[in-house]
């Protein structure tokens, strides 16, 4: 049996979640999906559309959507829907998990990595993050998770983007690529999103594409002219640290499009034409995961290995790194090892070092 695609929903309170959870749930797609919510609140999904209640709280709706809650473990209700559809007693064909506002998605996607029963069930297909474009800016400065959460995401929507004015979506725009430059980024409205833009996005599983935002290398390069540019960021004085700062008019030293905000949640990009040492690499990699795997959101490369043809593709998240062998280089193809790193205050120049002295 194949595996059953599975799209984590996360975003922070009033992104827009439900709005396009309802959308999925009620377009007649001819697609079966369980949803899980992780709990059921007063304005989740309209109980108008729900059919039954039973004692675990999988809710089978009249469009042939399940929906259930985690109130209790998630891998035990992904398990639970597993057996049930190999009894034939429910019918789904992928799963969409609906977090709360502030939960970090890490620990939802780890399960799909930890336990072998789940993984030989499920595939991750996407991290989707919802942020919204009007109050975006305030929960970035106040929270922590509204961070994390962007630091996740495989694909960004910005909803309420018709209430900022241009300016305000693109600063916002420029803020969230330095949190993670490989998430592509769109504006929605509520509820129109075409489904093919949110599910089999395959933005999660170990693809042999890295696309890191070409914007974000090209500032990359500018920056790494002879000076490190985090050091100069804080020239306007440490009012940065959140709190939102209390002028609204982006007060100081109002420089346009440099971060005004120097964020916790960071990304940074290796490259190197050199080929990696295989077993140098997988000491290095596996020495920080063990240091600073709590604060390593994403990451993700796609690697020129010493004693292979074929690309070498790796992601994690925390704590948990997986690797596999990709396709052939092509023919006359620049063998360019590309990683980017995005976590929480992670000091690039030991990871800089390190990946520096894994090559051949």
């Amino acid at each position: 049996m194949s595996l059953i695609p599975v799209t984590i929903l996360t975003g922070f309170l009033g992104s827009g979640k439900t709005t396009l959870l309802k959308r999925l749930l009620s377009e007649a797609h001819g697609q079966k999906i369980a949803v899980i919510e992780n709990e059921f609140g007063e304005e989740n999904i309209d109980n108008e559309i729900l059919v039954t209640e039973t004692k675990e709280q999988i809710v089978q709706m009249s469009n042939g959507c399940i929906c259930c809650t985690i109130r209790e473990d998630l891998r035990e209700t992904l398990q639970l829907l597993a057996a049930k559809k190999r009894k034939g007693l429910l019918d789904f064909e992928r799963i969409v998990i609906e977090t709360t506002g502030v939960a970090d998605p890490g620990p939802v996607a780890q399960t799909f990595f930890m336990d072998e029963e789940i993984a030989e069930t499920y595939l991750i297909d996407s991290i989707i993050t919802l942020v919204d474009a009007k109050h975006a800016p305030q929960q970035l400065n106040d929270r922590q998770e509204a961070r994390r959460q962007v630091g996740f995401a495989d694909q960004i929507f910005l909803s309420k983007t018709d209430l900022v004015s241009k300016e305000e979506t693109d600063a916002l725009i420029h803020r969230l690529k330095h949190m993670n430059p490989r998430a592509p980024m769109k504006a929605v409205h509520f509820g129109e999103v075409p489904l093919k833009e949110v599910l089999d996005l395959r933005g999660f599983n170990l693809n042999a594409k890295l696309d890191i935002d070409p914007d974000f290398l090209k500032e990359e390069e500018a920056h790494d002219h002879g000076h490190d540019h985090h050091d100069h960021d804080h020239a306007h004085g440490e009012s940065c640290d959140h709190p939102s700062h209390k002028n609204e008019d982006g007060g100081h030293g109002g420089h346009g499009h440099h971060h005004a905000h120097d964020d916790d949640v960071k990304s940074f990009v290796y490259r190197s034409d050199r080929p990696f040492d295989p077993a140098k690499l997988e000491d290095f990699l596996g020495a920080i995961v063990n240091i600073y795997g709590p604060r390593m959101l994403r990451y993700k490369g796609v690697l020129n290995m010493k004693g292979t043809e074929r690309k070498v593709i790796f992601q994690g998240v925390h704590q948990l790194m997986g690797s596999d062998l990709g396709p052939q280089w092509a023919e006359g193809e620049v063998r360019t090892s590309k990683m980017v790193f995005i976590g929480i205050d992670l000091p690039k120049d030991i990871f800089l070092q390190g990946l520096e002295q894994s090559l051949v």
